[in-house]
């Protein structure tokens, strides 16, 4: 698949766009697919192509990641979530439904929070964080188990990904994720959520991710067997067809 790339600022923070070169009617509803800490769109790259050619699709690289300059201050969770939704607005999508992976998870949620009205639908895979890892040296070895399962090419993105974003830059909004609660955020929001785990996600576990499908307004979890916290790399066809089936338009 082709992707056409393009950067935008909004409010001062530099965001790069990754679309294909289809075209949609007018309404479609757009995908919009966000990573987690330290990476960029490039361990979407499976799930965006896996996606409905029917529907838009959007991976979003955030301020501060992938080669992307650094925000003036470190953000809060919510700050980024608003200042995805501002460019969503910007960019005068309609129709949105929120895929983040990971941490993404987190500033999808704020994304939805801060602007609801365009969103039909949020995607959580690999949701931060567990209750089980609520510090750093939790989360630090939950990834090193992760690390252990996932296959060879997700593990060299993952690491490319990690260089390239920087130990500093990492470790500050390592502290922001663990900081902000999920869990009292999705029973906040009234579109429906569609939780998404690897069967074997050291990071995001099953209790945890049934918990968080249990609080949401209208919550949805589906388990990917054998498979870990990048999910959407390695399966990225499964993980495409339990969002297609579960889509607000197709329910």
């Amino acid at each position: 698949m082709t992707l056409l790339s393009r950067r935008i600022v909004v409010a001062g923070h530099a965001f790069r766009l990754h679309e294909s070169t289809e075209t949609h009617a007018p309404g479609v509803v757009t995908y919009v697919l966000v990573h987690g800490i330290g990476m960029s769109h490039r361990y979407f790259a499976p799930l965006h192509a896996a996606l409905p050619r029917s529907a838009r699709v959007i991976s979003i690289d955030l301020p501060g990641f992938a080669g992307l300059p650094q925000p003036e201050r470190d953000l809060e969770v919510e700050d980024m979530g608003r200042l995805l939704a501002e460019l969503v607005a910007v960019l005068g999508l309609g129709r949105v439904v929120y895929v983040g992976h990971s941490m993404g998870a987190q500033w999808v949620l704020e994304a939805a929070r801060a602007r609801p009205e365009p969103v039909e639908g949020i995607v959580l895979i690999g949701a931060v964080v567990d209750e089980r890892h609520r510090t750093l040296g939790a989360q630090a070895r939950a990834l090193v188990v992760d690390t252990l399962g996932e296959t060879p090419a997700a593990n060299a993105v993952v690491l490319v990904d990690y260089l390239r974003c920087g130990i500093r830059r990492y470790l500050k909004q390592a502290r922001r994720m663990i900081e902000y609660s999920t869990a009292s955020t999705v029973p906040a929001l009234q579109m429906p959520v569609l939780v998404i785990r690897g069967g074997d996600d050291p990071v995001a576990g099953s209790e945890w991710s049934h918990a968080l499908g249990a609080a949401a307004h209208d919550g949805v979890v589906v388990e990917i067997p054998g498979q870990q916290h990048n999910v959407h790399f390695s399966a990225p066809q499964a993980v495409a067809e339990a969002i297609e089936g579960w889509a607000p338009s197709a329910r």
